[in-house]
């Protein structure tokens, strides 16, 4: 039986990870996790917030994906897409969901992320 996800992982090009660490941290708010030293000579990087989990690893064929992602709980969307905003990265709102607020935005490898939050007194399951 399943009783949790560990991680959600990422592709992202060799070499860039000073820029994904500078968004996953600087913007997002993450903290960078050292990854154990049999992986990290693989290149990538570890983030992590609360709960959430991230992995990126390199692959030299990455080709980001328009409709696969990763999707983050935050207290306000609407806030936290201005913080994207504000830092420079184009956002994409999406209504489709009742009682939901959410955005979309990409990371600097061109992994599209999902930003949501329950409106007040709504669940995801309302």
């Amino acid at each position: 039986m399943i009783t949790g996800l560990d991680h959600v992982q990422l592709a992202a090009p060799p070499g860039s990870e000073p820029a994904l660490r500078a968004f996953y941290t600087g913007v997002l708010g993450m903290t960078e996790v050292p990854k154990p030293e049999p992986l990290a000579a693989r290149g990538g990087c570890w983030f992590e917030a609360g709960t959430a989990r991230l992995h990126l690893g390199t692959d030299p064929d990455h080709r980001p994906s328009a409709k696969a992602h990763a999707a983050f709980r935050v207290p306000d969307a609407d806030a936290f897409a201005a913080r994207l905003t504000a830092a420079g990265v184009p956002v994409t709102r999406d209504a489709a969901l009742p009682g939901v607020r959410r955005c979309f935005a990409l990371d600097p490898a061109g992994n599209r992320l999902e930003f949501l939050a329950e409106e007040e007194g709504q669940t995801a399951a309302d």
